[in-house]
C-alpha cells in the first residue's frame, strides 16, 4: 500500500493538484489533511484523521466501479465521512468545492453526502425548510 501511495502522490492528476493546493498547510480552519493516504486495504486521495473526513476526487471511470461502494461503505464503517467530487467541479468551481469541505469540518454540515449522482443519474430532492 505504500508504494502504491508514493506513485499516487507524486503523479497527481490536475484536479487533485488544485485541491492540495488548497487543503495543504492547514488552510482550512487549520485542520490537517494528509493527501494518498492508505487507510486499510485503500488509499484515499485526502483525509483528515482529526475530524475523520475522507476527501475523493473522481474522475468519470470511479462511478462505474463496482468496488466503489464496497470501499465506501468499508471506510464508513471505520468512522470515516467521505464527499466525492468530479474532476471538473474541483478544475472550474474550486472555491464551491472548499465552502462544501470547510461545511463538513466546521460542523455545518452534520451529514455529508455525495455530490456525485446517484446510480441513473437521479438526484435526491430538494429539501424545504421545516415549518415553510
Amino acid at each position: 500500500m505504500q508504494s502504491a501511495a508514493r506513485r499516487l502522490r507524486t503523479h497527481p492528476t490536475e484536479a487533485e493538484r488544485l485541491l492540495w493546493r488548497h487543503l495543504r498547510l492547514r488552510q482550512l480552519i487549520g485542520y490537517k489533511f494528509r493527501r494518498q493516504q492508505p487507510l486499510g486495504r485503500y488509499v484515499v486521495d485526502f483525509v483528515c484523521l482529526e475530524k475523520r473526513l475522507i476527501v475523493e476526487v473522481d474522475g468519470g471511470h470511479h462511478a462505474a466501479q463496482v468496488g466503489s461502494a464496497r470501499r465506501a461503505a468499508w471506510l464508513e464503517a471505520e468512522g470515516f465521512r467521505v464527499l466525492r467530487f468530479w474532476n471538473t467541479e474541483v478544475l472550474q468551481q474550486i472555491e464551491a468545492v472548499q465552502t462544501r469541505i470547510w461545511a463538513v469540518l466546521s460542523g455545518e454540515e452534520s451529514h455529508p453526502t455525495s455530490i456525485l449522482p446517484r446510480k441513473g443519474g437521479r438526484g435526491t430532492k430538494p429539501r424545504t425548510a421545516r415549518g415553510a
